[in-house]
């Protein structure tokens, strides 16, 4: 009678027992949850504004006049002859997305303490569905800088496009997938560590001069390429630049680095997420 019990269930929860039991087959059940998580994080976001959506168009135009004054004008800083409102919304709006997805995931333990304290499923899908609802709003912000690019076009600006946009997908998926990993490990941290989430918008916002946003790579010293190049953001950006504008670098090499530093890190999340994740409502 036991025995027959017991094959009836449809589903069974139990504790991990080691390290990389990550039931990441869980994920695909649930994609139906992934899917809700996606269009709350996108409907909450602006659900209660005036101007709504438009503000994923508002913030990078206003950052962008902000860089040409100050970078562009008062500094001086070259942007390697590419028109600095192309110049420097490329850069924009790629680290927006990387920004984007690691700071909601990097939150995802402690903003959730209460859905997950009631009820049981995949803890990874809240940060998977933050990656991906961060997908709208680097797809409208890609939107504008296209319809930048084709009035320079338009103008007859010296930019053109190369057969190295077809990696723009892959990097794409290197953002993401960056962020994922280093937002789960700081969400992973701050279960203990509360002062951390103080320290990442700070941290991101130091981290963004470490990466060719606001200026070419060409204008910095040799002794500072390599450890600019270290930051995994360069080569993506340095790519996406190389690939839409005909300017910049471009570097296998570069982008072998950022890709075995986005797996490593991924892993290193995923797994320390997936041990947390057992007992963190005892630290929460």
């Amino acid at each position: 009678m036991k025995e027959s019990q017991e094959e009836n269930w449809t589903l069974v929860i139990k504790p991990q027992s080691n390290w990389f039991e990550l039931h990441l087959d869980d994920l695909w059940r649930y994609r139906d949850l992934i899917y809700m998580f996606v269009k709350r994080d996108f409907v909450a976001q602006y659900k209660q504004t005036v101007l709504g959506p438009l503000w994923f168009l508002i913030q990078p135009i206003l950052t962008t006049i902000t860089y040409m004054v100050i970078f562009g004008g008062i500094a001086n800083i070259s942007t390697d002859g590419i028109p600095q409102s192309l110049f420097y919304m490329s850069g924009i709006m790629m680290w927006n997305y990387f920004s984007t997805c690691l700071n909601r995931t990097s939150d995802t333990f402690v903003a959730n303490a209460n859905i997950f304290g009631k009820v049981y499923f995949p803890r990874l899908t809240v940060p998977i569905s933050s990656v991906i609802s961060g997908l709208v709003t680097f797809a409208i912000q890609l939107g504008l800088f296209i319809a930048i690019y084709l009035y320079f076009v338009f103008k007859g600006a010296d930019i053109h496009i190369n057969g190295y946009v077809f990696l723009f997908p892959y990097l794409i998926i290197l953002m993401a997938l960056l962020g994922l990993g280093l937002g789960i490990i700081i969400s992973s941290m701050t279960t203990k560590y509360r002062d951390l989430k103080f320290l990442v918008a700070f941290g991101i916002q130091l981290l963004m001069y470490a990466a060719p946003v606001v200026y070419p790579l060409s204008v910095l010293p040799e002794k500072y390429k390599f450890w600019v190049a270290l930051n995994p953001m360069t080569s993506i950006i340095e790519t996406f630049r190389y690939s839409v504008l005909g300017t910049g670098s471009f570097s296998w090499a570069m982008i072998g680095y950022s890709s075995a530093f986005t797996a490593a890190i991924l892993v290193f999340g995923v797994v320390i997420f997936n041990r947390v994740e057992k007992t963190f409502m005892d630290t929460v």
